[in-house]
């Protein structure tokens, strides 16, 4: 018998197949920017629009979905997995003032199916177009030996501009500005070890419908990770400066508010000035999960938290509310010692 490539394991025809499939999904992403179509060795991104700023800085990120992929192949619904990746990636670049240029993934898997490699892709497409990203590039490749079959694993980076002087740093905070938080679409794409220790990872107990909920478990803890490029890009343009800001991921608040302050600068975030989504409420009892450890591992229903200038609340909240984005005001910052206190 003689031996080739698919022999091991290796469908060179799958992968030609999932390429197809993906191109229409691809295409919805394109800027101008982009220089040529998709099948050259690299993307490539014109630079040309940076001259306008005064000092351009790149700004990076990259980050996968953590765990909850194995919710996605569960219940085998692959197309929103994507919009978890894309987001995990632009929302540290917006945290930090830019403006999300072009994105690349990266899947590992056992085997190539090309409707399920399509169907994520479509994900990351829509994410790209939610955070005004162009896709421009990534890889697909299959492991034979090394994962099972059915089993994928999705990740990708994303490449940002930003003026120097639009950088949010956290440097000019001062005593009496005010936090303003972003509603999450739920769990997003932290704490999902925890969570699968919490529920029985079956599709049966993934497709129990609950009432407090309104969906079903699955269907609640799938929900893709909400993307602040729009909400945060609209802040800017109101003439607000967003003295600091925090993405809300693993180790939820009291790991990543801090991140956002300078020296001398303590957070005071209200439990209570906004609404915590059920799912928190369900995992907390079901799993005995003590409140401490929630805000130290979840967002508890807000991926996003600025600190502006008083005078500048109702702008920013409007702002937000007009990208479609739910803002609340959730605290303030006050003079002490760098950290945050919830009350």
């Amino acid at each position: 018998m003689s031996m080739d490539y698919k022999a091991s394991g290796v469908d060179i025809e799958a992968g030609y197949k999932s390429v197809e499939l993906m191109k229409e999904h691809v295409k919805k992403t394109m800027r101008e920017e982009v220089l040529g179509g998709l099948g050259g060795f690299s993307g490539a991104f014109s630079l040309a629009k940076i001259k306008e700023m005064e000092e351009p800085v790149l700004l990076s990120g990259t980050d996968g979905c953590g765990t909850k992929v194995k919710l996605a192949m569960i219940m085998d619904k692959h197309d929103t997995i994507g919009i978890d990746a894309v987001a995990m990636c632009v929302n540290d670049i917006a945290c930090a003032g830019g403006e999300p240029l072009f994105f690349l993934d990266y899947i590992a898997c056992g085997k190539n199916y090309p409707e399920k490699i399509a169907s994520i892709v479509s994900g990351v497409a829509e994410g790209c177009l939610q955070s005004e990203a162009a896709l421009i590039g990534g890889e697909t490749a299959e492991h034979p030996g090394l994962m099972p079959e059915e089993d994928y694993d999705l990740a990708g980076f994303a490449v940002g501009v930003c003026d120097k002087k639009d950088m949010i740093t956290g440097e000019n905070l001062k005593d009496g500005d005010v936090l303003i938080g972003m509603a999450s679409s739920g769990v997003h794409s932290n704490g999902f070890s925890l969570v699968r220790k919490v529920f029985e990872m079956t599709k049966e107990s993934l497709d129990t419908y609950y009432d407090e909920l309104g969906t079903t478990l699955g269907e609640a803890l799938l929900a893709p990770t909400r993307i602040y490029v729009k909400a945060l890009k609209g802040i800017k343009n109101a003439g607000v400066s967003v003295k600091a800001c925090s993405h809300i991921t693993g180790g939820g608040f009291y790991e990543n508010i801090p991140r956002m302050l300078c020296d001398g600068m303590h957070a005071v975030v209200e439990k209570d000035s906004y609404p915590v989504p059920p799912i928190f409420g369900l995992l907390a009892k079901t799993g005995g999960i003590e409140e401490q450890m929630m805000y130290n591992t979840y967002n508890m229903g807000l991926g996003m938290i600025v600190a502006v200038d008083p005078a500048d609340v109702d702008k920013t909240m409007e702002a937000i509310q007009a990208a479609g984005d739910t803002p609340y005001v959730v605290g303030r910052i006050e003079a002490g010692e760098k950290g945050v206190t919830l009350c």
